[in-house]
């Protein structure tokens, strides 16, 4: 048996629709929670299966969990065991390796298993691992579980070779107790880590420098409990502003920081979407009657994110003319151009580009969600096609979007869930 989401398309969108807490920075914020020594307390945690997930990782460390309301959890680690992290869910779960960086920085060592989460191609963690090591840790593998150790970890100068998020939050989370100043040379430039750190500056911590390329982090002794409100969701907002651009009317996207969206927001203005920025939402007011093409790289932030850059070639697919995407971050990240195709698309792949030849008229298909962003454009194409389109595989779904069929439905979409033979 298996759950599939049915999209009816050619409805006309329309109403307020608003963002939940970021899925990037929840991910990050829980497992760097337990470096306190007292509860943590967040506040606009995304209902999301991620969050079950390390929600169940936490109580295996006999961490105290509980969530007071649907997106409040209060985290109390003062019960805390190191144990090894070899559970399931780690090789299933990317940002379980965030525990890596987290036990390393409060207990001097970590055992766990390789994490998962979407295959996107190479993701390797060498970097992690390099800034560990630089701060005083030496890493073995034990038959697949790193066991990463350290007699003491000792502030260091970090240079990133790629400028990676992970890299870069699970390296501050080991720099908070270690002895002296840590630098992370090239790092990431993310709200994402802007948000983490304001995490554990709150419990103490001494980090300068978040959202520049270079992080101070001067190590401390103690790190208390705090209250931790999340930054919205700037992937969640994206996808809904691109929803809005391809079916609706009129729709307001609430609970967004534009500042995060700025490299979307520009690309629609190329194309002819009519929108009204706000200081925290995003009016889309329609769109011209021939949309242009445009040309779009993804870069780390604050370029065009490559998250964004799934959800937005179903969009163009309604563009008069040839569109091209070169995808820098991941590479091999187009597979959702092949589930596209199947309903009618014109997309040409050539890694690292594709040509997306418009305007094409999109039919209803069973497509597959192949990662989670994949599944955000198949319902943005699902919302324009003719005809009912059947997305399998939507547990990657539901990793990131915060009752997705739900905000649709309220917004005037025929969308609706069946489990199938």
């Amino acid at each position: 048996m298996e759950e599939v989401i049915k999209i009816e398309g050619g409805k006309k969108l329309k109403g307020t629709v608003k963002i939940s807490g970021s899925k990037n920075a929840t991910v990050a914020l829980i497992p760097a929670a337990i470096l306190a020594g007292g509860p943590v307390t967040i506040v606009g945690v995304p209902t999301i299966s991620d969050v079950n997930s390390l929600a169940s990782l936490l109580r295996d460390l006999d961490v105290d969990v509980k969530f007071v309301a649907q997106d409040h959890i209060v985290i109390d680690p003062t019960n805390m065991k190191n144990i090894p992290m070899v559970q399931e869910t780690v090789s299933k779960l990317r940002a379980s390796y965030y525990f890596m960086g987290a036990l390393l920085g409060k207990y001097g060592k970590v055992a766990m298993r390789m994490p998962g989460g979407c295959y996107l191609g190479p993701r390797p963690i060498d970097q992690h691992l390099k800034g560990f090591e630089a701060l005083g840790a030496t890493v073995t593998d034990d038959n697949g579980t790193i066991i990463i150790e350290a007699e003491e970890l000792v502030g260091n100068k970090v240079f990133l070779d790629v400028s990676s998020v992970g890299a870069t939050i699970n390296i501050m989370m080991a720099a908070v107790y270690a002895k002296g100043r840590t630098t992370i040379e090239n790092a990431a430039k993310e709200p994402e880590i802007i948000d983490v750190a304001t995490l554990l500056n709150k419990m103490g911590a001494k980090i300068r420098g978040v959202g520049t390329n270079v992080i101070t982090i001067d190590g401390v002794e103690h790190l208390s409990g705090c209250f931790h409100e999340i930054i919205p969701d700037r992937i969640e907002a994206a996808t809904y502003i691109i929803v809005a651009a391809a079916a609706a009317e009129e729709m307001i996207v609430e609970n967004v920081i534009p500042t995060h969206l700025e490299g979307l927001l520009s690309k629609l203005q190329e194309i002819g979407i009519d929108m009204e920025v706000e200081v925290d939402r995003v009016k889309i007011r329609g769109r011209a009657e021939k949309l242009q093409p445009v040309d779009i790289k993804t870069l780390p932030y604050p370029g065009f994110a490559t998250d964004m850059q799934q959800p937005i070639t179903a969009l163009l697919t309604m563009a008069q003319g040839q569109s091209v995407i070169t995808e820098t971050i991941y590479p091999e990240r187009f597979k959702h151009c092949y589930e596209l195709n199947k309903m009618g698309a014109d997309i040409d792949v050539r890694i690292p580009s594709s040509f997306i030849n418009g305007p094409s008229r999109l039919y209803g298909a069973v497509v597959e969600a192949t990662d989670l962003r994949c599944g955000a454009c198949l319902v943005v194409a699902g919302l324009i096609a003719n005809g009912i389109t059947e997305i399998h595989s939507v547990y990657h779904i539901d990793r990131g979007y915060e009752n997705l069929d739900g905000k649709l439905k309220a917004l005037g979409a025929n969308i609706w869930r069946e489990t199938i033979e």
